[in-house]
């Protein structure tokens, strides 16, 4: 008995976990990758005589209701961390007419195809409609930060996907509420009306005052750092736990607003909290995925035939760009973000969730049509997920929401980042040049080279960059502690593999960047590849911590000073085009041991920063951009 607990714990931590890495590497939705894990390892299983790998109801009985409903606070706490209230200036009516008049027209329409698609009675087919209201940020923010989307559809999808879930929730528990215990159309719209009204202060004043709270108590140093992340965890389960207790379902109300509250407060820190949140939320999306598919009976997949798919497919071109219209007359939208969002409606854990809650309840009642209700949610999860996850990409670039290639923040103004910046922009590639001394971003403005006159490290920064077209970092300020620190800022955006730096200066050799001019100039003699093999980029005694650095660029000993003192000698930026399969050795042998390589196109066309330990499944190189020294200018 203890091996096989065991064992079907494993199981559901390697099959989820290993799904989101399968997935990444593939490039797909990882929601389909878990779904398939969880159905391959429970119904079809049984279907083919295998046996379950994976049984949630006898691995864990009742309390799986329980931890299904804490995980998918956690997650909607996680979003609530990632929304800001200055999104809401540019797009609040489309935000609020999308969770009011858009979820309604959304519930019409999935109620009325799930009494005449599906065949339920009606009571069955309003609650499927109110399950069916939900997106959710599991599936939208993954799907966002592979499109990348320019403009205001992307802040939107995510406020939309994150209020609606809750919305959702509640409305399914009132309709249920309704049809248990309603006895006519009035007594129903009065539970609807009142417990809405109920939900709703419940969820707003718990999730206000538990906010309120953990500021309280963080900002007066009450609690050691250590322990922040456990205590936030421990506030969101208990307001979600204290709220549903009072009143049913409003938990999810409550820490989404307590999420949001402690996002867009000023008194305290809260970003260590949110990227904690976030890779939890990675391990609930992994594990509830998994398990509630694995739940299904090979009866219940059988279930699912042609009335199934034409419901989602209703959803998909009826319900979704109805509600997306309504929503969005007279609100100064443009055409393109209409159309976008028209294409991005994924469902996720919040409707699997309610769903799997609602029919085992309506199952023990004996509610006629209840063992047709996971089915149906599952395969709308599965088919919108498949379309919006296959046509978002293609939508967006046919609208002109994504230029495709992915952008670079440069932080530092010097001759090296203008440098950098000018040959990006040549290859028609989104630059951000960023700078705190406006001398430096003149000469770039006079170029039409974007900047902007701010720390790197400062808010306003993050809050500027538009995310379709901005996806990596280029730390080349003089100061190391600044590059790490950027590095650091930024890994939560970009993500690490896209965030660089420039290497340390060796122990010892730091200095002022004032009185550069009076530094010793280092050994320009000495070959790049001899330099590379002679140095190494994990070496001892770096003035900035290692775990603190993005990627390192150029090889090891390309300091800023090397590099700096090279622009002094008169080195210029120079392209190579580079036969087919051609090694980047090829640029330092036309130019000379000197010479160093800074960017690689590859063949697809992208631009990448030569880095000291190049990724091994890096494509071909189309052509190098590098510095070349001035004794070898005339070669090229």
């Amino acid at each position: 008995m203890h091996e096989d607990v065991l064992l079907q714990l494993a199981a559901i931590v390697v099959l989820g976990i290993g799904a989101q890495w399968v997935a990444w590497r593939l490039n797909l939705p990882a929601i389909l990758l878990l779904l398939l894990a969880g159905l391959l390892a429970g119904p079809a299983a049984e279907w083919l005589e295998l046996g379950r790998l994976i049984d949630p109801a006898a691995l864990l009985g009742d309390a799986l209701t329980p931890i299904v409903s804490l995980s998918v606070a956690v997650i909607l706490f996680e979003g609530g961390l990632t929304l800001k209230l200055a999104d809401l200036r540019a797009s609040g009516a489309v935000i609020r007419n999308l969770v009011t008049l858009g979820a309604g027209i959304t519930w019409l329409v999935a109620s009325v195809a799930g009494r005449y698609l599906i065949g339920v009675p009606w009571p069955l087919a309003i609650l499927l409609g109110a399950i069916l209201v939900v997106t959710g940020p599991t599936v939208i923010g993954p799907l966002l930060r592979h499109v990348r989307p320019s403009g205001g559809s992307g802040p939107i999808l995510m406020w939309e996907g994150i209020v609606i879930d809750p919305i959702g929730a509640v409305l399914a528990v009132l309709v249920f509420e309704v049809i248990g215990t309603a006895e006519g159309p009035g007594s129903g719209l009065s539970v609807l009306i009142w417990g809405g009204v109920i939900t709703a202060l419940v969820g707003l004043l718990l999730g206000l005052i538990g906010a309120r709270a953990l500021t309280w108590v963080l900002g007066r140093y009450w609690v050691p750092d250590y322990l922040h992340n456990p205590v936030a965890l421990m506030v969101v389960v208990a307001t979600f736990t204290l709220s549903d207790m009072i009143r049913e379902e409003s938990g999810l109300l409550t820490v989404t607003v307590l999420g949001v509250v402690l996002a867009n407060q000023r008194s305290v820190s809260i970003r260590h909290i949110a990227e904690f949140k976030e890779s939890l939320t990675v391990l609930l999306v992994s594990v509830l995925f998994v398990v509630l598919a694995a739940r299904l009976s090979s009866d219940q997949i059988a279930a699912v035939g042609l009335k199934s798919v034409l419901f989602t497919i209703v959803l998909i071109v009826v319900a979704r760009p109805l509600s997306v219209l309504a929503s969005t007359v007279g609100t100064g939208l443009g055409w393109a973000d209409r159309l976008f969002l028209m294409g991005m409606a994924p469902r996720g854990i919040v409707a699997a969730a309610v769903a799997s809650v609602f029919a085992l309840r309506l199952g023990e009642s004996g509610i006629e049509g209840a063992d047709r209700l996971v089915p149906a949610v599952f395969t709308v999860i599965i088919g919108t997920v498949v379309v919006y996850g296959l046509a978002s990409v293609p939508l967006a670039r046919r609208l002109g929401l994504t230029g495709g290639r992915v952008g670079y923040l440069i932080a530092g103004a010097n001759p090296l980042g203008l440098a950098i910046a000018r040959a990006l922009r040549a290859e028609d590639l989104p630059v951000l040049l960023v700078d705190t001394r406006t001398d430096r971003l003149n000469s770039a403005d006079h170029e039409g080279i974007p900047t902007l006159n701010a720390s790197i490290l400062s808010p306003f920064v993050r809050e500027r960059i538009d995310a379709g077209r901005i996806g990596r970092l280029l730390a080349l300020t003089p100061n190391e502690e600044v590059n790490s620190l950027a590095a650091l800022h930024f890994t939560s955006l970009f993500g690490r593999q896209n965030v660089f730096q420039l290497t340390p200066e060796p122990h010892g050799a730091a200095r002022s960047p004032k009185n550069h001019d009076a530094d010793p100039e280092p050994d320009l003699a000495v070959p790049l590849t001899a330099q590379i093999e002679a140095a190494d980029v994990h070496e001892a005694g770096r003035s900035v911590a290692l775990e603190l650095h993005g990627r390192v660029l150029f090889g090891a000993g390309m300091t800023f000073r090397h590099l700096e003192s090279l622009f002094h000698a008169g080195a210029t930026v120079e392209r190579l085009d580079l036969g087919e399969n051609e090694p980047t050795a090829t640029f330092t042998d036309r130019f000379g041991p000197k010479a160093v390589p800074l960017l690689i196109i590859d063949d697809s066309g992208d631009v990448i920063p030569v880095t000291a330990t190049p990724r091994p499944d890096a494509r071909a190189p189309r052509a190098v951009i590098g510095l070349v020294p001035r004794d070898h200018q005339a070669r090229s």
